[in-house]
């Protein structure tokens, strides 16, 4: 099988590592791709948003699938235009991916699927934002209703700064605040069947201690020992399959990875947002985990053939990833600064470059991520700091605390 690969973020490399594993796959190709990808991939150069550029290069290679990593050119139609080309590709159509794209047709679909969330108004302009701010009251929940690379959303119980966030993007969401600690399930579907994996906690806030803006994602673990048994049946049960039926129902189903961000309340579980796309940096520990070959399963979910996929294995143990960022990250990153200590198994290349005189050097906000496996998740967490540890990277930082509350047994679940 040959597979097309695009993206170059750390998810993106994730995946390749994933893929070039599977014994399915004789050529991966990977555009644009990045230095860490480059060692398991052959990488070529494409506008990724591009629809055409995309489907023109899945033909040149000959590809048997192509797999879109990030959310933007999803949104572009360029799963569209590869299928138009009679090309699998894993990754939901631009009308099926605007359950990322736009937080009030996710709402919408949400409400007519009967699907537990939190309510919500979309607001426009400041009279609509100062009367959803005072039904709702504090902590304010304020997201940008379009993409924003994960840092579009304010939680604050500041009203300035809500008021101001809402400004500046234009168009927003706001919505109650969901109390509970935060669950992100990915789930491989063709449109009708449809395959769970590990459930995964992300750290969005910048900061130990979840504090200081949001991020793209600081860190992330997977299994979740605190989780409630059932958990994942019950997502399946009251959310996917739910969605998944209102968006056949409207005649654009959703094929593709749907990822189901949620906050574990004492009411139950309630949907925070919908991805249409692998999430970054959780990609890295669940994949880390997955013993089921990549290939088959997401060219199963791109042909319409995953009813009849074997049940997924996993591999023991448990994966923590900590993401090490750039100087000024999220704010005003800092790159073209050299790295030292990123050849290692097990660090993915997230903002990385080749410079011309061969050394590597920092192209984003999240630079590297240490990921790392181990027999339990204490084993897993020592590990990926060790990695982190080795990395040098002048003005860096990164979170110290990521996986340490499961760890210590200190996440409950309210009643």
């Amino acid at each position: 099988m040959r597979v097309l690969l695009v993206g170059g973020g750390g998810r993106e490399h994730a995946l390749a590592l994933g893929l070039a594993n599977d014994p399915a796959v004789d050529q991966l190709i990977a555009a644009p791709g990045n230095p860490g990808v480059a060692a398991v991939a052959e990488l070529r150069e494409v506008a990724a948003n591009d629809p055409a550029a995309v489907a023109a290069l899945a033909v040149e290679v000959q590809a048997d699938l192509v797999v879109i990593g990030p959310e933007a050119p999803l949104v572009a139609g360029v799963a569209d235009a590869v299928r138009a080309k009679g090309v699998p590709a894993f990754g939901p159509s631009a009308e099926a991916a605007r359950l990322e794209g736009s937080k009030t047709f996710a709402k919408e679909i949400m409400t007519a699927a009967g699907v537990p969330t939190a309510r919500a108004h979309t607001c426009t302009d400041a009279e609509s934002t100062a009367k959803a701010l005072d039904d709702f009251g504090p902590p304010y929940v304020v997201k940008n209703d379009g993409l924003a690379a994960g840092k579009g959303v304010v939680v604050t119980d500041d009203r300035t700064i809500a008021e101001e966030h809402a400004r500046e993007c234009g168009r927003v969401v706001i919505e109650e605040y969901l109390a509970g600690p935060e669950v992100s399930l990915f789930v491989v579907t063709d449109g009708e069947a449809a395959l769970p994996l590990l459930p995964a906690q992300d750290f969005k806030r910048v900061g130990d201690g979840d504090t200081g803006p949001n991020t793209g994602g600081m860190g992330a673990y997977a299994p979740l020992p605190w989780a409630p048994p059932g958990l994942v049946d019950e997502v399946m049960r009251d959310v996917v399959h739910p969605t998944l039926a209102e968006m056949r129902r409207r005649g654009t189903p959703f094929a593709g990875l749907l990822y189901v961000g949620l906050a574990l309340t004492a009411a139950g579980p309630r949907v925070i947002e919908f991805n249409a796309r692998f999430g970054d940096p959780e990609t890295q520990v669940v994949l880390a985990l997955l013993e089921t070959p990549l290939a088959g399963l997401l060219h199963a979910a791109a042909t319409g053939t995953l009813a009849a996929h074997p049940p997924l294995r996993w591999r023991e143990g448990a994966a923590v990833t900590v993401v090490v960022a750039a100087e000024g990250y999220p704010a005003a990153p800092r790159t073209g600064d050299e790295i030292v200590g990123a050849d290692r198994a097990g660090v993915i290349h997230a903002g990385t470059r080749r410079a011309d005189d061969g050394t590597l050097r920092s192209a984003g906000g999240r630079v590297l991520c240490g990921t790392a496996t181990g027999p339990d998740l204490a084993a897993a967490r020592d590990a990926a700091y060790a990695l982190v540890r080795g990395i040098e990277l002048a003005g860096s930082h990164h979170r110290t605390d990521i996986a340490a509350a499961a760890v210590e047994g200190r996440i409950a679940v309210p009643d």
